[in-house]
């Protein structure tokens, strides 16, 4: 496996500014709105533009506490910077609003977070932004969807729901031959910067839902949005300007979960593929969707670009009635059924991206499952299936 995009080091580090935190392992948590300045020369200057990142003038504007989250992120991601947001679909929004504007052509996968498309269908269009919706396996063959007023493409890799991998080398190239500026963005939830950096492939902006690897824990939410020097002014104005604030305790949750999202992604990974492998063997299960099996059809892309996976994959089961899929689902005790993920605890939900697509439409037969294989025993979880599969046949 290719390690061009391995992070130096495996060590996340915050709080590399011990005056601030006076001996304490972890970067301080402030709740702040007024910041008092002693004098007409230092309000004065806190009104001028300013090179020092770290700079306090108003709590939006950025605390200790977020300087830390936000220093340590961009690190990871190899950006110049890295804005953080409330949610990640927040982020999806900040980082589309800072690069378009009405009159604007935008090409979206079609394998994109649902509610990244309801956006794009909505706001966007409100505002004078058109969108097409691409295959997501286009690679280089996306320069023919370039028009001369496309301003930007975005990819999700794997993508939701159904788990193509995308070839971002590729797609980058593209948008850089074009005879005009277009910025390449990407949902990078899946993977985590940890296992995947596409701002070292070329891509612009980097997008993560951090309520999910980030925090790790299921009990904040979080988004963050690093890119490149060309690109992250614009990503800082647009999050300025909006008046997007992120609370202290939620990031300092995002700052302990970054501490053990290695140890926590490489059991994530684990459990993962070895329950994908279970689910190829069950006779019920018509094709498992996870990019690092070999007989993925986006395995080779997996193995070049990425260096790890994550416990988010699908299972296609061959056709049966509700009944049978419901006595399946309700019994189980260690997978809940709930939305998002990344969490400890593992989930299995039904999904229905045949209502969904446009460009590449989904046209297979049977439920689609999406397992996130969380951190209980991997022989606990198997039991739990097994049993589910159990219930399914005697329905």
């Amino acid at each position: 496996m290719s390690r061009k995009n391995r992070p130096d080091t495996d060590v996340i580090h915050l709080g590399r500014h011990p005056e601030e935190q006076k001996g304490a392992v972890n970067p301080p948590v402030y709740h702040a709105s007024t910041v008092l300045f002693p004098t007409l020369d230092t309000i004065e200057a806190a009104q001028r533009p300013s090179d020092d990142p770290r700079r306090m003038v108003y709590g939006r504007r950025g605390t200790p506490t977020s300087f830390a989250l936000s220093e340590a992120v961009a690190g990871i991601e190899g950006g110049a910077g890295c804005a953080i947001t409330p949610s990640g679909l927040a982020a999806v929004a900040i980082a589309l609003l800072a690069v378009l504007q009405s009159g604007d052509h935008l090409l979206m996968v079609d394998t994109v977070y649902g509610p990244t498309r309801n956006l794009c269908n909505g706001m966007l269009r409100k505002l004078g932004i058109e969108t097409t919706y691409y295959d997501p396996l286009a690679g280089a063959g996306i320069a023919t969807l370039i028009r001369p007023n496309t301003r930007a493409i975005f990819m999700e890799s794997p993508g939701s729901l159904t788990f193509e991998v995308q070839d971002v080398p590729a797609i980058v190239g593209a948008a850089k031959a074009a005879d005009h500026e277009v910025v390449t963005l990407i949902d990078n939830t899946w993977a985590s910067p940890y296992f995947f950096k596409p701002i070292l492939l070329g891509v612009d902006v980097s997008i993560q839902a951090g309520t999910k690897y980030i925090v790790g824990h299921s009990d904040a939410m979080l988004g963050t949005v690093s890119a490149n020097e060309a690109v992250f002014p614009r990503i800082e104005k647009a999050a300025g300007d909006l008046g997007i604030l992120t609370g202290p305790d939620d990031m300092y949750l995002a700052q302990r979960g970054l501490r053990t999202l290695a140890v926590r992604l490489a059991r994530h990974q684990e459990t993962g593929i070895a329950l994908a492998r279970w689910l190829q063997a069950r006779p019920e299960v018509k094709r498992v969707l996870h990019p690092a099996l070999a007989e993925d059809p986006g395995h080779a892309l997996w193995k070049r670009d990425f260096t790890g996976a994550s416990g988010l994959f699908g299972a296609l089961l061959h056709p049966i009635s509700r009944d049978k899929l419901a006595a399946f689902l309700d019994g189980l005790e260690c997978f809940g059924m709930g939305w998002s993920w990344g969490g400890y605890e593992s989930l299995c939900i039904p999904q229905h991206p045949e209502k969904l697509r446009t460009a590449r439409p989904w046209t297979e037969d049977g439920p689609l499952l999406r397992f996130h294989a969380g951190l209980e025993d991997v022989a606990d979880l198997i039991e739990d299936l097994e049993a589910g599969f159990a219930r399914m046949a005697a329905a």
